[in-house]
């Protein structure tokens, strides 16, 4: 019933839509011609009205009719291959009393999904596919599968897939006009439009997933609905947890698991304590009108609230109604992952030694390029630390690394420059190794097996008296100081993010778009006074990753920046003092585009915390 309530509002709105901009168009054409007997300007008024309203039609009809769904995502499962994961999706649609999909893809996303090739926006059905993820093959029990698969079968059985196809052109339509009008004048009446629409149209979304959830409830159980709601949250954020901690920083190394999946599974089952204690204490949700899904907590609550149904539970891992799941996973990761010059192996010790030592070397190139400046040299190395302690200057370096700490309370602190750096020697002079653990972070071992810690070794090093002994005892334990070297000199945005962007900025007397980094700023020369720097940023950040634009255009360090003089904060005025001498003059106009609202926010509290020193 709310399908087809929503499949009828959307057909209402999608027609309201073109009406809608027929009658802007008529009115502006008509406001036009009855003006052309009082000015010039009402010739160009006639014209902006074709274009802009006549174009939002043509460009909302073309998007809403003529759309073509890309072709299905995943690695297709045939019933050959995985004949009791067929026989349990075929039970489940006929329990819910619809008829079974034609296709089951894996993908890797933590997620299930319907959809449907539907013809003539929906009234008539089409090859039914459903979207199985792999990170639940590898987290839930068969009971809890069951209910997820029954709640994404529920929308079959509620026509939600076919008559979602009107509500999913009606998102179309209203998106192309506002693509066409951008962020002029005239698109106002359509961004008006389309919030409505979408409050209408995301209500009915809610009650959609509300009535699949008591299709979960009646095909595996109460119990296993809710438990299966409840656990997609926490499976979400270990499967982040993992990418952040283990996939990432090895894909960065040069270095990528063999069976990402597999790797996921030992994780999981390595931290369940942790897991536990996140599920007893879920993040806190946000629930809001422009939410598709109602919040899953309210969802696991209404579902215990409802009639009791009790069935026998299979705790059995999803993953066993496939056979031979490692080997669909490799061939999923195949699929789906770039691996272009990178090593793929299965052995995570070794991928442990990579990732953590080429996290420590960018951490001790910070460390040394932060000590070359305070030196005033090009470029140093642990030799050269150390040389400088020896001769009385490790006062100096101590100030120049916590800068707003009292001089004593600084060179106190002195010795945590040196840990790093002595580990780094270690490691290049073999002595040392990284032991990879699922349950922690990975541990530094000495040559015995035992945890090393060069805490003490660094408090000799940083003082001048004793960084005689500190030589000493490295060279005993077979440590070359000489080995702990700078690799990037210079700063670089590997491995930044992008948190802003401010387009059509000057920056001396150069038009700019400015993509703003958790770690410097990248000038894009050939912005202008125009609407179109969002689109611009957009397009430069979807052609390269953010390391390879810095190399492209041009890359501000915020650690190059020795001071900043705010003169003005909207429109954004300010004067960057490089190190190296060069004057910076960024100045954001009346007419500059932001990234997203809080971009300009960002780098204000960036540059202030820089500030004048």
């Amino acid at each position: 019933m709310i399908a087809r309530l929503r499949a009828l509002a959307s057909l209402v709105m999608l027609a309201g839509f073109f009406i809608f901009a027929l009658v802007l168009l008529v009115a502006g054409v008509g406001v036009g011609i009855w003006a052309m007997g009082h000015s010039h300007a009402a010739v160009k008024l006639v014209l902006l009205a074709v274009l802009g309203f006549g174009g939002a039609i043509v460009v909302g009809a073309k998007r809403a009719l003529f759309y073509k769904a890309p072709p299905p995502d995943g690695v297709a499962l045939d019933p050959h291959r995985a004949p009791e994961l067929w026989f349990e999706v075929r039970r489940l649609a006929e329990a819910a009393g619809t008829r079974a999909p034609d296709e089951i893809r894996i993908v890797p996303e933590v997620n299930a999904a319907v959809s449907e090739d539907s013809q003539l926006l929906g009234l008539i059905g089409g090859r039914r596919y459903l979207y199985i993820g792999m990170p639940l093959l590898v987290s839930l029990n068969v009971s809890q599968f069951r209910a997820v698969i029954g709640h994404e079968l529920g929308h079959y059985s509620n026509a939600h897939t076919r008559l979602g196809a009107v509500a999913f052109r009606g998102r179309l339509a209203i998106g192309g006009a506002l693509d066409h009008l951008s962020g002029s004048l005239m698109g106002l009446p359509f961004r008006a439009y389309g919030r409505i629409y979408l409050l209408v149209d995301n209500a009915a979304s809610r009650a959609q997933e509300r009535e699949a959830d008591l299709i979960a409830v009646r095909v595996a159980g109460t119990h296993a609905a809710a438990s299966a709601l409840a656990e997609l949250p926490v499976i979400d954020a270990a499967w982040s947890f993992y990418f952040d901690r283990y996939v990432g920083p090895a894909s960065q190394a040069g270095f990528l698991p063999r069976d990402i999946f597999r790797g996921f599974h030992d994780m999981s089952q390595a931290r369940r304590d942790e897991l536990a204690e996140l599920r007893k204490q879920p993040p806190p949700e946000k629930k809001s009108v422009w939410d598709t899904h109602p919040p899953i907590g309210e969802r696991v609550a209404r579902v215990r609230q409802l009639p009791p149904v009790s069935l026998v539970e299979d705790t059995r891992l999803a993953g066993a109604l496939i056979p031979a799941l490692d080997q669909l996973g490799e061939q999923l990761q195949q699929s789906v992952v770039n691996v272009g010059d990178r090593k793929v192996t299965g052995d995570w010790s070794e991928i442990a030694q990579a990732s953590n030592n080429a996290r420590l070397q960018d951490t001790c190139d910070d460390l040394f390029r932060q000590a070359a400046r305070v030196l005033n040299v090009r470029n140093v190395s642990l030799t050269d630390l150390l040389y400088a302690i020896e001769v009385g200057r490790g006062q100096q370096l101590a100030e120049g690394f916590f800068p707003s700490a009292p001089p004593h309370e600084a060179y106190a602190q002195l010795h945590q420059v040196l840990q790093p750096l002595l580990t780094l020697a270690a490691l290049r002079s073999g002595q040392v190794h990284w032991v990879h653990s699922w349950s922690q972070r990975a541990e530094l071992m000495g040559p015995n097996g035992q945890p090393v810690d060069f805490e003490a070794l660094a408090k000799l090093a940083a003082d001048s008296r004793t960084v005689g002994q500190a030589r000493t005892h490295l060279a005993q334990l077979g440590i070359a100081v000489d080995q702990a070297r700078v690799v990037e000199a210079v700063a670089t945005a590997k491995n930044a993010d992008v948190i802003g962007g401010i387009g059509n900025t000057k920056v001396g007397k150069t038009d700019c778009d400015m993509l703003i980094l958790d770690n410097g700023l990248i000038l894009i020369a050939g912005g202008g006074d125009s609407n179109e720097g969002n689109q611009r940023m957009a397009t430069a950040l979807r052609s390269a990753p953010v390391a390879e634009l810095a190399k492209r255009y041009t890359f501000v360090p915020y650690e190059e920046i020795s001071s900043v003089t705010i003169a003005k904060k909207v429109p954004l005025k300010a004067t960057l003092l490089m190190r190296n001498g060069e004057r910076l003059e960024l100045k954001e106009g009346w007419t500059s585009d932001l990234l997203h609202k809080q971009s300009r926010d960002v780098l204000l509290e960036i540059l202030e915390g820089i500030g004048p020193r």
